[in-house]
């Protein structure tokens, strides 16, 4: 199946380090990030790793619950942890899905339906395209989707401002602006009528051009 943004994110039963999970039932009332990687004991998966787990309080206070998904079994992501651990300085302390079968990797479009159904072996090569993030909102629908190469790193700052836009955009309906970054001036977004907005944001907003809404961050 081919995912696109406001689908509804696919549910599934899994195992993982933290036992088994039903996915919308463990999101709950709340947000997901779903990080993906190709392969167990991968260097540049491991600074990943290590770095969304420092950043776990910030996501905390999002209320949004981070999962990794790797394509190895559960029992090599219990011995990947700790690897993770002595070399990045932060404890695992999030879930990571064993994906031994590719049955995620599929199902999130991140593998073609005939690439098998084991991950017995394949190599992270053969697994390249399993380098998504997917930001699921209450709603269980996808919000955001970033994939990037197997050579380049991930940056999870960018992840957490990805998220407090899509935040705002659902509380406030407004977008966010090129390099906003928390705090900055936002834009009325177009499906909110003059009429709309002037209840909504009573103290006006800056218009250089009628499509152009500018206002103070809301709260």
């Amino acid at each position: 199946m081919s995912l696109r943004i406001n689908d509804v994110a696919p549910d599934f039963t899994v195992e993982t380090t933290e036992g088994a999970i039903r996915f919308h039932e463990w999101i709950g009332d709340g947000w997901a990030i779903l990080f993906s990687h190709p392969k167990d004991f991968t260097p540049v998966c491991t600074t990943e790793l290590g770095y969304m787990a420092g950043l776990m309080p910030e996501f905390s206070k999002r209320d949004a619950k981070v999962i990794g998904l790797s394509v190895d079994p559960v029992s090599d992501h219990n011995e990947w942890v700790k690897d993770i651990e002595e070399t990045q300085g932060h404890a695992v302390t999030y879930p990571l899905i064993g994906d031994s079968n590719l049955e995620i990797a599929k199902l999130y479009d991140m593998l073609p339906a005939g690439a098998g159904d084991t991950s017995e072996g394949r190599t992270a090569v053969d697994n390249l395209t399993v380098r998504s993030v997917f930001v699921i909102g209450p709603d269980k629908r996808i919000k955001a989707m970033l994939t990037y190469p197997m050579s380049t790193g991930r940056n999870f700052d960018e992840v957490l401002r990805l998220l407090d836009s899509c935040q705002l955009t659902a509380s406030h309906q407004v977008a966010t602006p090129v390099n906003w970054k928390w705090g900055e001036d936002v834009i009325i977004v177009p499906a909110v009528s003059n009429e709309q907005a002037k209840e909504k944001f009573p103290n006006g907003w800056e218009s250089p051009k009628p499509y152009l809404r500018i206002v103070p961050q809301p709260e």
